[in-house]
């Protein structure tokens, strides 16, 4: 029997001056349209109705008291910039809560499992949130695979399982020689025994406008005064690897955190600056490409998971990596811009691996 489901959907309503409401679903044809670029593109993909949905968008229109969509002949239908307004809200609003409510759904989960289930403790996994992982964690759930899962920052998982509170924790690492210096920031958590499984390589780097207006070229270009900046919270890898590459280039990365918003999400650093709130931010290429930014590639990273020995062994973990080496999670990694699956699912003692990892346990 499949294990159940929790999902919670994050919602926010529009008053408009007349005081109606945008009606819910509009959002989601404002984003559909965008997409396909028409509006009976938009229908034909999704195999809805063209008059019912003209008639929601209407009501939306009614409701705002101004136009969302325009109707050019030969150019299909085309948001107006109050509907490319929404959809950039939308989408901000999508990828700032999304990490948090998909955890608060896994801890109701494993609650409502502990009450109707006797089997085995499902996994505890802390992982930094990310796109690989989101497959992950969405493949599992439809094998039934019960999970205890919590979306947290990089630093935080790592201190999750060193102190015995998480089964497993993400780790992304630079290759080359920033290598050295991350690990040399997070060895506090790190023990010898622990074993990682790959999951894949991905590219990180700067995100910036359609044109790149203010020919933005390299990390330290995100120091000039004149461009506006977003970043990642404190805590998250993707934040330590930024702090670092600026170090190795002799600069000196704390201006940065005073001018730079802290967002938890890629995807809510790439809404950033699509919806022009920022010049440029640091993140992986798929959220640059899903928001149509330009995406300027600084540096290619190992994103997996860490395990102790004895979790390695459990049924649950020797599922999960099953999944990984399967052709159907490695096709869904090869469809993210930016991320190669290569060695997915191997198992190697960390310390063997990678240069710098400690030797004795803390």
């Amino acid at each position: 029997m499949k294990a159940l489901h929790v999902h919670i959907d994050p919602a926010w309503q529009v008053t408009g001056p007349g005081g109606l409401a945008l009606p819910p679903r509009v959002l989601g044809w404002l984003v559909a349209i965008q997409a396909h670029g028409s509006l009976s593109s938009a229908c034909k993909a999704t195999g809805a109705s063209y008059r019912h949905t003209w008639k929601l968008v209407h009501e939306a229109e009614t409701a705002m008291g101004a136009p969302l969509v325009t109707m050019a002949r030969g150019k299909g239908s085309q948001l107006t910039p109050l509907g490319e307004a929404l959809v950039w809200a939308q989408r901000r609003f999508e990828a700032r809560l999304r990490p948090q409510l998909d955890s608060l759904a896994f801890e109701l989960q494993t609650e409502l499992h502990r009450v109707l289930s006797d089997t085995d403790r499902p996994l505890r996994v802390c992982a930094s949130h990310g796109f690989a992982i989101e497959i992950l964690q969405r493949l599992l759930g439809e094998a039934g695979e019960p999970l205890d899962w919590r979306y947290t920052d990089s630093s935080q998982a790592l201190a999750a399982l060193h102190a015995g509170q998480a089964d497993v924790a993400s780790l992304h690492l630079p290759q080359g020689q920033a290598q050295a210096e991350v690990l040399r920031q997070v060895q506090r958590w790190l023990q010898p025994d622990w074993h990682y499984v790959h999951m894949v390589t991905r590219r990180q780097g700067l995100m910036v406008k359609p044109g790149n207006p203010l020919h933005i070229d390299g990390v330290a270009d995100l120091l000039r005064p004149d461009v506006r900046v977003v970043g990642r919270a404190h805590g998250s890898g993707t934040r330590l690897l930024l702090e670092t590459l600026l170090r190795r280039e002799g600069l000196d990365p704390a201006p940065l955190a005073h001018r730079a918003t802290g967002e938890h999400t890629h995807s809510a650093v790439a809404a950033y600056v699509a919806s022009d709130m920022a010049d440029a931010g640091f993140g992986v290429e798929t959220s640059a490409r899903r928001f149509g930014l330009e995406f300027i590639p600084v540096q290619t990273e190992r994103y997996g998971l860490l395990v102790s020995p004895a979790v390695l062994e459990s049924k649950g973990m020797r599922r999960l990596i099953d999944l990984l080496r399967s052709e159907a999670c490695q096709a869904a990694f090869r469809d993210l811009v930016g991320y190669r699956p290569d060695e997915c699912g191997t198992v190697n003692p960390a310390r063997q691996l990678f240069d710098n990892w400690p030797t004795a346990t803390r």
